[in-house]
């Protein structure tokens, strides 16, 4: 079973492989929102504005990451508001525990497309559009094909070949290799910048000031 006769297995699972990790992981979770209020202050949790399918907006939840920007003390790139605890954060994936709350939420699945940043829409070529044919993921082909150390074509790429190849056999495959490269912690930042390249245009990206 593959592609759109998968999807109501693929919710169904989904909905109980998050709801049990949101179990689990309440304590870490808590500790965490401590720690990033100790570090990082209010608030705890970063809210933002995503596509996803179908291009349906809603908002995504993490822990957050970055310290507000600062003009007067010279803080505004990404790379000068990562702190370490955010970069630890991030290396580790404990910034998207929040984020099984989209899974069980019918925003995200637990496999797909990362989901982009909403100004991106229009920039999209027909094919790179068809990402939006399923939920986005908490993890995906493409970050355990190199996360933010692909360029965006090879990104879109592996989207792409995600939707038309999703099974449940390619998701099972998708989240253990995900275990392995949490631990391994590769392809955390992207080649020129702490995170990823702004998305241009189909096969363009520039550091974000």
């Amino acid at each position: 079973m593959r592609g759109a006769a998968y999807d109501p297995l693929k919710r169904l699972v989904d909905v109980l492989v998050a709801a049990v990790a949101l179990v689990i992981s309440a304590p870490v979770q808590a500790v965490v929102a401590v720690m990033v209020r100790l570090k990082l202050g209010s608030p705890v949790l970063f809210r933002q504005e995503r596509p996803g399918k179908d291009e349906r907006i809603f908002e995504l939840v993490k822990f957050r990451t970055m310290r507000h920007p600062d003009p007067a003390a010279g803080v505004m790139s990404d790379e000068q508001r990562l702190t370490p605890f955010g970069a630890m954060l991030r290396s580790t994936s404990l910034d998207e525990l929040p984020t099984l709350w989209n899974v069980i939420r019918g925003d995200m699945s637990l496999v797909g497309p990362r989901p982009l940043l909403v100004q991106y829409l229009d920039r999209y070529s027909p094919e790179q559009q068809r990402r939006h044919e399923v939920r986005p993921g908490v993890t995906g082909l493409a970050q355990v094909s190199g996360r933010n150390a692909l360029s965006w074509k090879d990104k879109f790429d592996r989207d792409l070949e995600y939707v038309e190849h999703r099974s449940l056999g390619t998701d099972i495959s998708i989240l253990l290799r995900t275990v392995v490269q949490v631990v391994r912690r590769d392809g955390i930042s992207g080649a020129e910048s702490a995170t990823m390249t702004e998305f241009l245009g189909p096969d363009e990206g520039r550091p974000i000031a």
